[in-house]
Parts: C-alpha cells; sequence; structure tokens
C-alpha cells in the first residue's frame, strides 16, 4: 500500500489474525525458523507454490497477534534467516 501526505495508516484493531507469506530455500528451515518466531501464539502454516525449477518455496502463514509490536518482531525474526528470501 503507497501512502500520500493525505493518507492516513489503516486502522488495525488488536489482537487479530495475521497473515505473511514467507518464499525460501528450505521448508524445513523454514518451519523451524516460524516455529521459534512465533512461540506460544496461535498459528496456521500451508503450503503455497514451487518455483518451477523446485530451488524455492512460499508457505503461507496466519498467526493470532496481540499488538504490532508482536507482529513486527515476528516479521524481523522469520525474514533474518538465511532461509528465507522474502516475508511479506
Amino acid at each position: 500500500m503507497i501512502l500520500d501526505e493525505n493518507s492516513k495508516r489503516p486502522e488495525i484493531e488488536y489482537p487479530c489474525n495475521w497473515d505473511y507469506k514467507i518464499i525460501g530455500t528450505d521448508v524445513s528451515e523454514m518451519i523451524k525458523i516460524i516455529e521459534e518466531a512465533v512461540g506460544e501464539l496461535s498459528y496456521e502454516i500451508s503450503p503455497s507454490n514451487i518455483s518451477k525449477k523446485g530451488n524455492y518455496f512460499s508457505l503461507n502463514l496466519t498467526v493470532f497477534v496481540p499488538s504490532e509490536i508482536v507482529r513486527d518482531i515476528i516479521f524481523q525474526k522469520v525474514s533474518s534467516s538465511a532461509f528465507v528470501k522474502i516475508v511479506f
């Protein structure tokens, strides 16, 4: 989402479910880092796509986050893994 100077940040009410798309190179390592990042929070992981050559995999992650801070921490932890290429 692109915001101009007249736009406001969207209002998000917490707690809520938050969806991430995670693209990386090793599914088992990606799942490990996800599990470490979400800790005791309620979450669901589902497979999404595999690249044509089988080098990249994508997973959908839905997490019940209590706050924006926790949501950002999960993003940072997951995206810091060498096995993860993109998180959005």
